[in-house]
C-alpha cells in the first residue's frame, strides 16, 4: 500500500506541473530529457560559435531579454546583434546548472529557470519558455539576469542609478 500511495502522489505531482529537480529520475510527460537536451545544446552552440545551431533552437517569433534593460530582441534582431560574435569560435559561454522545469497540463509548453556560471560575470539566472513544435522542442523566450544578493542590492542600485535615467 505505501508504494501505491507514493506512486499516486508522484503521478499527481507530475501532472500538476510541479517544479522538477534536474537530478530527478522521473519526468513530466517523459519530455524532460529532450527539453534539457535542447537547452543544453543551445548553450553549447553559443560556446562553440555555432550560429545556425544556436538560432535553429529558437522559434521564429522568439524573444531574448539580455541583462541590459534595453536588450529586448526579437529573434531577427538578436540574430543581427549576435552575428559578429558567432565566427566559429566561442560567442559566449554560460554553463547551466540547477535547472527547474514545469510543463502545462497538456505537456506542450514548459517554463524553466536555471542558474548559469560565466567566467567574467559569475553567477547569472536564465528563465525561459519552451514549446513543442512539429520539429520538436524550441526556445520561445529567454531572459538572462544577474543575480544580486539582497544585502548587496543597495550598493548595486547606487552603481546603476546614473544609468537608469538615460
Amino acid at each position: 500500500m505505501p508504494n501505491r500511495v507514493f506512486a499516486s502522489c508522484l503521478i499527481c505531482a507530475v501532472g500538476s506541473g510541479c517544479a522538477i529537480d534536474r537530478r530527478a529520475s522521473w519526468t513530466a510527460f517523459d519530455q524532460r530529457p529532450e527539453v534539457d537536451g535542447v537547452i543544453d545544446a543551445w548553450h553549447a552552440a553559443a560556446a562553440e560559435g555555432d550560429f545556425d545551431g544556436y538560432f535553429s533552437r529558437m522559434t521564429g517569433d522568439a524573444v531574448f531579454l539580455g541583462t541590459d534593460a534595453g536588450e529586448r530582441w526579437t529573434r531577427a534582431e538578436f540574430e543581427g546583434f549576435a552575428r559578429p560574435h558567432f565566427d566559429g569560435v566561442e560567442a559566449w559561454t554560460y554553463s547551466p546548472r540547477d535547472r527547474f522545469l514545469v510543463f502545462d497540463a497538456d505537456g506542450r509548453t514548459g517554463w524553466f529557470d536555471e542558474l548559469l556560471d560565466h567566467d567574467r560575470y559569475g553567477e547569472l539566472r536564465g528563465t525561459g519558455v519552451v514549446v513543442r513544435t512539429h520539429g520538436g522542442w524550441m526556445i520561445a523566450h529567454y531572459s538572462l539576469t544577474f543575480t544580486v544578493p539582497n544585502d548587496a542590492a543597495p550598493r548595486v542600485v547606487e552603481i546603476i542609478r546614473p544609468f537608469l535615467s538615460e
